[in-house]
């Protein structure tokens, strides 16, 4: 097999990253050699390479769904908005710049697509099949002229287009039809048809609908997914807790010891890597929940302030919300806080930030006796080390360099009282680490709460991503999806007028 595929969407969050992941684990379990690649992704939940590359996290769990080692060449372009207007620029791993969206899409982006394909030709070289996920539309005709990540990149690779639509929106078989009509002639020559996601009920009643829609296009549906509770695993698009979804205290696995544990997340602005609770959420008897009021803190036995892209800003919102003297009240009660990397340096006492926001000098909470000062330089890193007691892997994404200036050393930053902060993400997916912070947690908050000694985050990961390859397997057509990445889209498929200017 040599070959690959583009899976669009009639839709941001129709499910593109979950049904490429799918695709990836199904061809991984067949022995295909098979890696993924987004040529252009927008998101603030990132992940760290081993060679020091900053990629989206969405394309770091599909290729662990694909059993590969994910590379800078999986994801050469990732935006990280900073406003409404503006996003950082991550080029190959590395950061390149801020850019207004005008500018971007005025030049910038038209420019790096010679970058993306030769980035896509090397992993072509290295694997037997590439699964390329789109972003948001293929139908965003405003933007086709520029395009690099949906229609551009599969009309350079000449890969096939498989469309997914999200039927729990309604209005599906008209995006299937008008996101086709849309395209110019030479790219609906690459729609090969679509795939249906998030159907719940009787496939039997779709099915007249399909026919139509085949007859009305000369396409085929690939399959019809049932609606599954609790894939979202890493995506870029939808807050919510994945693996197993503790959300609810209703759905929450019940406790080994004799009481819940509930962790309230403070829904900062441009909250990044909030994937980093779902290690807690996937505990039995932990309830996780995103909170934006202070009020919502009361019942809470740890509050975590999470990775933002916007620290000043975050800071600016926790006070103008009145968080700040909520959380001055936990940490002088002894009521465990914890802040991971942006919500790290806001519990510090003083920021120095003439690079993300150029507030200058600001104040922090003053939780954690520490000072941070912002480079242009951005660390990214893969950290390994102990605490408590165990050993921690994590990753660092920032620009704001501590300087810890007292309290007790935890990870790289500091502990004071039931305060505790660091930069390293993803240190909760480290088992014992895990365990032994509930631990300390639980005692701090007066719960008689303890967490299961058996609970394996990464074998939770898996059965996610299995989940996820059986969805394919039993509810896709993969024989039709084989032949489409080993020889292309079919020949002759019609033309759907108005379609829209090359």
């Amino acid at each position: 097999m040599s070959g690959g595929l583009l899976v669009a969407g009639t839709t941001s969050d129709a499910g593109k990253s979950v049904v490429t992941a799918g695709i990836c684990r199904w061809l991984a379990r067949q022995g295909v050699s098979v890696a993924p690649f987004k040529a252009q992704n927008m998101s603030l939940n990132s992940f760290v390479t081993r060679e020091g590359a900053e990629i989206g996290r969405a394309q770091a769990m599909q290729a662990q769904a694909a059993r590969v080692e994910p590379t800078a060449l999986m994801n050469p372009v990732l935006l990280k908005p900073g406003s409404d207007r503006s996003s950082q620029v991550v080029l190959m791993g590395k950061p390149v710049g801020e850019m207004s969206a005008r500018g971007y899409h005025g030049g910038r982006q038209e420019s790096l697509l010679g970058t993306v394909v030769d980035c896509l030709e090397q992993l072509r070289s290295s694997y037997d099949a590439v699964i390329c996920e789109g972003a948001g539309s293929p139908a965003e005709i405003n933007l086709r002229r520029t395009d690099i990540v949906n229609m551009g990149i599969a009309r350079a690779a000449r890969f096939p287009v498989v469309v997914v639509g999200d039927i729990d929106r309604g209005g599906v078989f008209a995006s299937f039809f008008g996101t086709t009509a849309l395209l110019a002639k030479e790219d609906q020559e690459l729609v090969a048809g679509y795939l249906v996601n998030k159907f719940r009920g009787d496939v039997s009643l779709l099915e007249p609908g399909l026919d139509m829609l085949k007859s009305l296009t000369g396409r085929e549906t690939y399959g019809v997914l049932p609606y599954a509770h609790g894939l979202g695993i890493d995506e870029e698009d939808g807050l919510r807790v994945s693996l197993r979804g503790a959300v609810r205290e209703s759905e929450v696995a019940p406790p080994v010891g004799e009481e819940l544990l509930r962790v309230a997340v403070c829904a900062v602005p441009l909250m990044s890597n909030f994937t980093d609770v779902d290690a807690l959420a996937a505990e039995p008897g932990v309830v996780v929940r995103f909170v934006d009021r202070p009020e919502e803190l009361v019942d809470a036995d740890l509050v975590v302030i999470p990775g933002t892209r916007g620290t000043v800003a975050a800071l600016e919102w926790l006070r103008r919300r009145g968080f700040e003297s909520a959380l001055r009240r936990r940490a002088a009660e002894g009521r465990p806080i914890l802040g991971i990397c942006g919500g790290f340096q806001i519990l510090g006492e003083h920021i120095e930030d003439e690079i993300e926001s150029r507030a200058g000098a600001v104040d922090g909470l003053g939780l954690l006796p520490v000072r941070v000062r912002f480079r242009r330089e951005k660390t990214l890193t893969r950290p390994v080390g102990r605490a408590l007691g165990e050993n921690v892997e994590g990753y660092e994404i920032h620009h704001g360099v501590a300087e810890v200036l007292g309290g007790a050393p935890f990870l790289d930053g500091c502990r004071v009282g039931a305060v505790w902060g660091t930069h390293w993400h993803g240190s909760l997916e480290s088992d014992a680490f895990r365990r032994a912070f509930l631990r300390a947690v639980a005692a701090d908050a007066g719960r008689r709460f303890v967490p299961a000694a058996d609970t394996s985050f990464g074998a939770l990961r898996e059965e996610q991503l299995d989940r996820l390859g059986d969805l394919i397997e039993e509810h896709a057509d993969t024989s039709a999806l084989l032949r489409l990445i080993e020889t292309g889209a079919p020949t002759g498929l019609p033309f759907i007028a108005p379609g829209a200017p090359s």
